[in-house]
């Protein structure tokens, strides 16, 4: 199975799905699945841009209202996580996973799924200490503070992954703390010198996640966040310094032909700004796209421009840095015991942000295309654990990883009687929840009320839970 694999997308659905089609033209092939590692930004309508976090001037629609509205259809089957610049309101709603749009799956704030039996799980939103072991206590409407604290991973669902078995693919919008000393770090400083500080003093990437990468050992894992490509393998049982040493180059990389280069120049539509923003965030947060204007958004006055001091403390990008070129390539499996890993830049022309691979599926690929199934695993998992989701400031205290075993092999036993495997499709279907995109200007600040989703109802009732996510009024 051929699968792309983006990094930030920001909205950019258009761009992306036309360089699929070129990809696809000039190679002479078909690509059967994208993935898109967060920063996805699933914005149907202007009351959905108030959920989310990016500073007002640059907060626009982008492409995806359109596939939302069925006015276009995704023309590849597109897995997608949450990043920390998302419409947290629509997430929320399919916290559990489910369609955002036609052929368009969230895996949801942590999930796991099954592609032709290739097994795909992930985490949606980055790491905050300060609400890592929280409860998803985030309501509409949301303050400033929650705007940014919605998106941050929880204690809860990094344990639900942890038991998990042994992926095939691992999808983050962080990166795992220290994985980039199990590449070419010194490469990656001359081209972003201002991680330096960060990766000094730890701050680069997130410990769950490293965690989870040790614990899992996923044959790859792909991640964005930090707009820059970067590979690196993780030898498991080894130090990175030693993991680094034993990296060799990748013989099966494909370099991109000229006309497909050209192509990549050309701008996408709105997006005609290479530089990139750095929000004023107590999170110390990476930047968002900076697209020029867009002459329909909500009218505000101009927000200050971001100071351009140097902060020890936070991460900026070095905006000086001439575009790279985006490639493809065709990767090797993982040898055993390594994790291969991937980070890629945002959907710009000109930059590194898509790459396809070649995977081997358990069951072929027919002419239809990948089927999508829920892994039996993962829905144990989330029954066993459902009593400890906790929609209040206070997360309830989490059982031990012994204890929580126990509950899973226990559900196990139920899910086999009761569920089996099944395709999504067969239990989720997605539905329009908001309204159609508002063509008057709302007023700034306006936020949208809370939908019950039936595919979150759905899920529920599949695993004979309660939706506690976005249950119906009384």
């Amino acid at each position: 199975m051929k699968i792309a694999v983006e990094g930030c997308c920001h909205g950019e659905l258009d761009a992306t799905y036309n360089y699929l089609a070129e990809m696809e033209r000039r190679n002479k092939y078909k690509i059967d699945l994208l993935i898109i590692c967060g920063d996805f930004q699933a914005v149907r309508n202007y009351l959905d841009l108030e959920c989310m976090s990016v500073p007002q001037k640059y907060k626009r629609d982008g492409d995806f209202s359109k596939y939302y509205m069925s006015q276009k259809r995704a023309p590849v089957p597109t897995l997608v996580i949450g990043g920390n610049h998302e419409a947290s309101n629509y997430m929320w709603e399919l916290y559990h996973g489910g369609w955002l749009a036609p052929n368009i799956y969230y895996l949801g704030g942590s999930g796991c799924i099954q592609v032709n039996g290739l097994r795909i799980a992930g985490a949606s939103g980055i790491y905050s200490d300060a609400h890592y072991r929280l409860g998803h206590y985030e309501t509409l409407p949301y303050n400033s503070s929650a705007l940014r604290s919605a998106y941050h991973t929880r204690e809860y669902d990094v344990l639900k992954l942890s038991l998990l078995s042994q992926p095939d693919i691992f999808l983050s919008h962080d990166w795992p703390q220290g994985v980039e000393h199990h590449g070419n770090l010194a490469g990656l400083l001359s081209r972003k010198k201002f991680f330096k500080a960060d990766i000094q003093s730890g701050r680069l990437g997130s410990p769950p996640m490293m965690s989870l990468l040790k614990k899992l050992q996923p044959k790859r894992w792909f991640a964005a966040h930090l707009h820059v490509r970067y590979e690196a393998s993780v030898r498991h049982g080894e130090s990175a310094s030693a993991s680094a040493a034993s990296r060799s180059a990748n013989p099966d990389e494909i370099v991109m032909d000229d006309d497909l280069e050209d192509f990549m120049s050309q701008p996408y539509g709105s997006v005609d700004n290479p530089d990139e923003i750095v929000l004023d965030d107590a999170d110390n947060e990476v930047d968002a796209s900076a697209p020029a204007p867009n002459p329909d958004e909500i009218p505000v006055e101009d927000e200050p421009a971001p100071s351009t001091s140097e902060n020890p403390d936070e991460i900026v990008l070095d905006e000086l840095e001439p575009p790279s070129e985006p490639s493809t390539s065709a990767r090797p499996a993982s040898p055993q015991g390594v994790t291969q890993f991937l980070a890629l830049d945002k959907c710009l022309p000109k930059r590194s942000f898509l790459e396809v691979v070649d995977i081997r599926t358990p069951i072929p690929v027919e002419a239809t295309g990948p089927v999508l199934t829920f892994d039996p695993e993962w829905l144990a998992i989330s029954k066993a654990l459902h009593p400890f989701l906790s929609t209040s400031r206070s997360q309830l205290p989490l059982p031990s990883e012994e204890t929580a075993k126990k509950l899973v092999d226990k559900e196990r036993e139920w899910i086999a009687e009761n569920v089996g495997s099944l395709d999504i499709a067969d239990v989720q279907v997605f539905t329009m929840t908001a309204p159609a995109p508002l063509q008057q200007k709302v007023q700034r600040g306006m936020q949208p009320p809370w939908y019950t989703n039936p595919q979150t109802e759905a899920f529920a009732r599949l695993l004979g839970v309660t939706n506690k996510v976005n249950p119906p009024p009384s």
